[in-house]
């Protein structure tokens, strides 16, 4: 059987680590704070005192942390992947980070003698603990070949882009583009209320019409009850949008809807939204 190690047990982590022990799968953990460790021991995973013992008793490690300053930190500190990481121990990065970034993870793991993918993942809380999400994946396609298993356990979907980069880049598009229809969601619903339109009818017709969508849906009872439990926290969709801004600055592409939307989710961030849901946004638009 395949032992997987997991790193990283946030909102995220701790729903996907969760999914591999419940599939039955031999799965090592770690979390900088120990104690979010504790429930997925108790139902049957072990524990590694480092990334790097999780890594050298795994075949196959992915990790899940918050941004790119965390995940260099996971792999180059003195006890990191990279000290475990080798031929027969690979390594799976799931956090939505900058491509330059995981270019330079996946060349050190390489020079090391390991496989290196990144896939980072579209989802929030409620699809990660369902096995529901999706994986963008780019590096290794030996290493994406095998790891199936352990994505059919944790999502719905794994797609295989490329060179390494290209994932980093989609979930990077894709999440600039989740962030401005969140924004123009709040901005339509403060314009009804203001206007002396019901909030619950407008999202009862934008159902009914071309505009329907899951995230709609998801988010709009949050907005209408103004209670905004972190499936996606709000902070972390604003250093998306910063790394997508930083993104379109490298190819010479203009996005100025991108900006916009970025400095509202950054007023969020400083009126002190940063730990709730991005649908928080709502309560600096309105």
């Amino acid at each position: 059987m395949t032992t997987y190690g997991f790193l990283g047990l946030g909102i995220m982590g701790s729903a996907m680590a969760r999914n591999l022990v419940q599939a039955g799968f031999d799965v090592i953990v770690w979390n900088r704070s120990a104690e979010k460790s504790e429930p997925l021991v108790a139902t049957g995973a072990r524990l590694g005192a480092t990334p790097r013992d999780v890594v050298a008793a795994s075949e196959v490690t992915f990790s899940m942390v918050a941004d790119p300053i965390a995940t260099r930190s996971v792999c180059f500190d003195t006890y990191g992947v990279l000290a475990g990481v080798g031929p027969g121990h690979d390594y799976v990065e799931t956090s939505t980070i900058d491509d330059p970034t995981s270019v330079e993870i996946a060349r050190a793991v390489a020079d090391l003698g390991g496989r290196f993918l990144e896939a980072p993942v579209t989802g929030t809380k409620k699809p990660a603990e369902d096995g529901q999400l999706v994986f963008l994946a780019a590096g290794d396609r030996g290493l994406f070949d095998d790891a199936q298993p352990a994505f059919d356990a944790m999502g719905k979907l794994a797609v295989y882009l490329g060179e390494v980069g290209n994932g980093a880049r989609m979930k990077l598009v894709i999440n600039s583009i989740m962030g401005g229809v969140m924004a123009a969601l709040a901005e339509g619903l403060a314009l009804a209320e203001k206007g002396g339109l019901e909030p619950a009818t407008v999202l009862e017709l934008l159902d009914a019409g071309v505009v329907a969508n899951q995230l709609f849906r998801a988010k709009g009872p949050q907005l209408l009850e103004r209670s905004y439990p972190a499936s996606f926290p709000l902070k972390h969709m604003q250093k998306d949008l910063r790394l997508a801004l930083a993104l379109g600055e490298s190819v010479g592409q203009p996005l100025h809807g991108t900006a916009t939307v970025n400095q509202t989710f950054k007023r969020a961030v400083v009126a002190g939204r940063g730990d709730e849901d991005f649908s928080a946004v709502y309560e600096v638009i309105r």
